[in-house]
């Protein structure tokens, strides 16, 4: 099959995960949203297909989930979603190619992409707060990024790596390095 088929087709059933999960989760009472079932198929589109794909399964989503069910809300949260998505497919799809193919480097990659995905979600929410003349302090920051999000940084720190090993297994990835350039 064409490598780009392929690609567009692991992005499509990412992003169909993206629309189902959270209404599974949904049903945990006081957890549910925490866990953040969205950002499992942005991580695993970033793996499995790359950088350009991860990031715009990652920046769609909230927006189509937003549209086909109301949730999450458009602004300030789809839009500050949407940015912090992008990164964790990206930065997930880039360095899952560059770091040398051992697997603590899945962990690696995977921990550095909710960092960065984090990062760019605060600098959203903190933009976005600026434009409608609301606030958003460090503290938000914290209890947004980190501290009401521990449930699902666990759930993904142990899934998401199993899943991609998994995947490497089965020869559902492609195994390739990046190509150099010959400058």
């Amino acid at each position: 099959m064409n490598k780009n088929l392929k690609k567009l087709i692991y992005a499509a059933l990412c992003l169909a995960l993206c629309m189902v999960l959270p209404l599974l989760t949904g049903q945990i009472p006081q957890i549910g949203s925490a866990l953040s079932p969205m950002h499992i198929p942005v991580f695993l589109c970033g793996f499995l297909c790359g950088w350009p794909w991860g990031a715009a399964v990652g920046f769609i989503a909230p927006f189509l989930r937003n549209l086909l069910f109301g949730m999450p809300p458009l602004f300030p949260t789809g839009v500050a979603m949407a940015f912090e998505l992008l990164t964790y497919g990206a930065v997930a799809g880039i360095l899952y190619k560059v770091l040398p193919r051992k697997p603590w480097n899945i962990y690696v990659t995977l921990i550095v992409a909710m960092l960065a995905g984090r990062v760019v979600w605060g600098a959203a929410r903190f933009i976005l707060a600026g434009l409608s003349g609301s606030e958003f302090p460090f503290s938000a920051f914290l209890a947004g990024a980190f501290t009401n999000a521990i449930p699902g940084i666990i759930l993904h720190i142990v899934l998401i790596p199993l899943i991609v090993l998994a995947l490497e297994k089965a020869k559902l990835i492609e195994n390739e390095p990046l190509k150099k350039s010959k400058a």
